[in-house]
């Protein structure tokens, strides 16, 4: 680990330099930037995140840290090149006072040449992050409405600046359930009338889920409150029966299909690292994404009424 403290962005990018020419290496194998902007409670899981990812996608991590108060401007970096870091290259910046407010001056002399870059707010991002100043130089842009105080507000955000490019980890958390519902989907069914997903409350993957699903099958799709964790339950009403995923533990679902017995599935909350490297293999826009946030009602479902009993005679 390198540290170095009162620097700028020059001297951080000769000190990986000359750590890359003492380890015999060179950055050719770094196929991406990835900017991190988090405050000191992201910062360290989403750098640790990061570093995982990169032993799939070899890149140069820059996590900058704003620290914005009335002290002197100044910059402190530790930096890390290999080793039990991964093949990647890893530098955690701090910026202090008004410098905090230009982290892309500090950013561009460290940014590899010809690769792409991606950018990344683990939490609170920007309402538009197309036109963030960091976000300008990124082909992609990761945002995580999960990690925000209120998600499905930070989902409406998100989904009136939206940009081609961006994506949401509420979204790729997705990613097992859609597989796991296309797989049951893959055998023949009755026509689907109408479906229901219960999620958790303020939980934006629910809205993303529904849209999604009521653009692929045509059919009117609700969104039902349930205890969590997460989502907890798919449900497909055709005119053979129910096809429905139950996922009450966070980890295990039972699947369910007319005239068939049922059967477990491992359906298990992802790590973050897990999410990162998903969303790292593609460098285009996600137009699936796109159109389930275009079409994702950002409003708290009202809790189901209970039933009255009847009477006593």
């Amino acid at each position: 680990m390198i540290h170095l403290e009162d620097t700028n962005g020059g001297a951080v990018a000769s000190a990986i330099a000359s750590e890359r020419h003492r380890m015999g290496s060179t950055t050719t194998g770094m196929v991406m930037t990835l900017l991190i902007v988090a405050d000191e409670e992201h910062q360290a899981d989403a750098t640790a995140a990061a570093v995982a990812s990169a032993r799939q996608h070899p890149m140069r991590i820059l996590t900058l840290v704003p620290r914005p108060g009335k002290g002197p401007s100044r910059l402190d970096a530790d930096i890390a090149v290999g080793g039990d870091d991964g093949p990647g290259e890893v530098a955690v910046i701090r910026l202090r006072g008004l410098l905090s407010e230009h982290a892309n001056s500090v950013v561009i002399p460290l940014l590899l040449s010809d690769t792409p870059v991606v950018a990344w707010w683990p939490g609170a991002a920007p309402p538009i992050p197309g036109e963030d100043p960091l976000g300008r130089h990124a082909q992609r842009r990761i945002t995580d409405a999960g990690s925000a105080k209120e998600p499905l507000h930070e989902l409406a955000v998100l989904q009136a600046g939206y940009c081609p490019g961006d994506t949401d980890l509420s979204w790729t958390r997705l990613t097992p359930w859609r597989t796991a519902l296309a797989a049951a989907l893959d055998q023949p069914f009755a026509p689907i009338q109408s479906g229901c997903v219960t999620a958790e409350r303020n939980n934006p993957s629910g809205p993303l889920f529904v849209s999604w699903l009521a653009e692929r099958l045509g059919v009117p799709i609700t969104l039902k409150l349930g205890k969590g964790p997460d989502i907890t339950d798919v449900r497909l009403t055709s005119a053979a029966g129910d096809i429905a995923i139950s996922r009450p533990d966070g980890s295990t679902a039972t699947l369910q299909r007319p005239q068939a017995p049922d059967s477990t599935i491992a359906l298990p909350d992802r790590e973050l690292k897990d999410l990162m490297s998903e969303e790292l293999r593609r460098l285009d826009p996600d137009e699936a994404y796109a159109r389930a946030l275009a079409g994702a009602s950002c409003e708290v479902p009202a809790p189901s009424s209970p039933s009255k009993k009847a009477p006593a005679s």
